[in-house]
């Protein structure tokens, strides 16, 4: 039984790390804002 302890004990620490970098990153990390102009076919610009 304390094999499984400890296993679970590891696993909510991984899981722990990874949703604290998830966060960390959504919150201090912003992309930067860009435009993007993909022409369509078959579709004529108006002039």
């Amino acid at each position: 039984m304390p094999s499984l302890f400890r296993f679970l004990a590891v696993c909510g620490v991984i899981v722990g790390l990874v949703m604290g970098s998830l966060y960390v990153l959504a919150e201090y990390f912003e992309p930067e804002p860009r435009e993007i102009t993909k022409p369509i076919r078959n579709v004529k610009p108006k002039i």
